[in-house]
């Protein structure tokens, strides 16, 4: 349970937050919020800002604590998803970055009506708004409120709902500017946090010889569990199937997620130019290798700390609580301080899909004011819909991360294949981009019920294929006009700088090491 010092550094963290927060949101007296203000943050966001705030979104309830629970069921192989994550964003900066920004979107859906037509803007906007709500908000509510309850016992309800109403509080006036700049502060306190919790959970493994006498203990007793590459008799084989976290579905499931996936993507689009976008992207993927000691490592060292755990991703929480005063708020309040980034990013992402691909096509001619009023009270109905409907979706899974991972492979395929056809091959038709849509939940359906034993990551791969397969197919059988629609590529600038080359480089070779030591 918390003490009064951890109380009190959550209640000077939280404060604080809200404080800064406001600050950054006051308006100058000469100018209203109008949907760039609100919406992009006036495109104003340096890289720092971008880098920090993409982390912050990413990394959250469902990250900590889910990947701490895949850690304690599976091992350092879950941090694939992290390491693997680190080298998509290097693509996402050299390839994705310059054909977003040239095209100056608000959202991925309003890229898919300038590339193919509306029929594909709204079924992807109406998808993407359902699985925020129901997915995304709902994991982020219900394992923040799981640890909560662990920590101070209060009600999962009350916990949810006060993670909510805190999300609110600080980042619905502001937008997405309060959201980013706030983020900087949510890292810093996210990093030191985590590494605080896996020193000293290391140190009580190495019985006061220290960190290194920790992870010794750890290599020698758990050795089964720094396996990056599982083999087919590995329990957890169908989670992480060998060689294809390298070549196969996980590449699709990390491009849908860093490169076309809103909540993520819309920081990059705030930027005040393209360098300044691709240096948050690479400071990002430096954040990215630094993930798993934070989030796998101390689900790991809970194999020993707290070996009769009745679930995974209890392990997170419970190894909070042996930590001492003071510590053990510091280590809290980072913990909530990346389930509220999350929150607001979420819900800001919800908004600007509603009110820039529904709403504002619906009403084409209300006000600024009246679309930033709109976006305000979507976010906010959003957070209440999760509210409701977290427990009776996510109450029931052992392992939520790996359960939201297979919810979303269900749709990704097909969403990879009509971004990456509709960026780089003039060809692609509307048509096709819908049909690989619905294929890619079709398909996923049928080879799950009919291939059970197929690992989703390998099913992921699969269905990408066949719906890259059926885009082609449909778009030559059916061809459509696409100029004016089809990226021009030649007048796309792919050159950058040697900063993003030489700090890509460096990502690369770490990854290279990091494989090549724990394979």
């Amino acid at each position: 349970m918390l003490t009064n010092l951890d109380l009190s550094i959550l209640v000077i963290y939280v404060i604080g937050l809200l404080v800064l927060a406001w600050w950054i949101s006051r308006d100058d007296g000469n100018h209203q919020k109008d949907t760039n203000d609100y919406f992009l943050a006036g495109n104003s966001l340096p890289w720092w800002a971008i880098g920090a705030s993409l982390i912050a979104a990413n990394i959250s309830a469902e990250q900590i604590i889910g990947m701490s629970g895949s850690g304690y069921a599976i091992g350092l192989g879950i941090a694939s998803y992290e390491w693997m994550g680190a080298l998509t964003l290097i693509i996402v900066g050299k390839y994705f970055l310059p054909i977003f920004l040239k095209r100056k979107i608000y959202t991925m859906p309003q890229f898919l009506q300038q590339r193919f037509d509306n029929r594909v803007r709204t079924t992807l906007a109406l998808f993407w708004l359902g699985v925020y709500v129901f997915v995304n908000l709902t994991a982020v509510l219900w394992l923040g409120a799981l640890a909560i309850h662990t920590m101070t016992g209060l009600d999962l309800t009350a916990s949810m709902l006060i993670l909510a109403l805190l999300s609110v509080a600080y980042s619905l006036y502001g937008g997405l500017k309060a959201v980013a700049y706030t983020d900087i502060i949510q890292v810093v306190l996210l990093v030191a946090g985590g590494l605080f919790l896996s020193t000293l959970a290391l140190q009580q493994l190495g019985d006061g010889a220290g960190v290194l006498a920790g992870l010794d203990r750890l290599f020698a007793e758990a050795p089964d569990k720094f396996d990056m590459i599982l083999t087919p008799d590995n329990p957890h084989y169908v989670s992480l199937p060998g060689i294809s976290v390298l070549v196969g579905g996980l590449w699709v499931m990390n491009l849908s997620y860093f490169g076309f996936n809103q909540y993520i993507i819309q920081r990059t689009l705030a930027a005040k130019d393209l360098p300044e976008a691709q240096k948050g992207i690479v400071f990002a993927a430096f954040l990215k290798l630094l993930m798993p000691i934070i989030v796998v490592l101390p689900g790991i060292a809970a194999v020993l700390i707290l070996p009769e755990l009745s679930k995974p991703d209890q392990a997170y929480p419970q190894l909070m609580s042996l930590m001492p005063s003071g510590v053990k708020g510091l280590i809290f309040a980072a913990l909530v301080a990346a389930i509220l980034s999350s929150l607001a990013s979420m819900t800001n992402s919800v908004a600007t899909i509603f009110t820039m691909d529904i709403y504002a096509q619906l009403k084409p001619n209300q006000s600024q004011k009246q679309y930033v009023l709109v976006g305000r009270v979507v976010s906010l109905l959003a957070l209440v819909l999760a509210l409701l409907t977290a427990e009776p979706l996510l109450g029931k899974f052992e392992q939520a991360f790996q359960y939201i991972q297979e919810f979303t492979g269900f749709f990704t395929p097909g969403i990879v294949v009509l971004f990456l056809l509709g960026m780089f091959w003039r060809q692609m038709t509307a048509t096709a981009a819908l049909v690989a849509a619905v294929g890619s939940a079709a398909l996923s359906l049928l080879f799950k019920f009919n291939l059970p034993t197929l690992p989703f990551m390998d099913r992921v791969g699969l269905v990408f294929l066949c719906c890259l397969g059926l885009a082609v197919l449909v778009s030559l059988l059916k061809p459509e006009d696409t100029s004016g629609k089809a990226v021009e590529l030649e007048d796309i600038q792919f050159d950058t700088r040697a900063s993003f080359n030489w700090a890509s480089v460096a990502v690369c070779l770490v990854l290279a090491a990091l494989y090549a030591t724990w394979w």
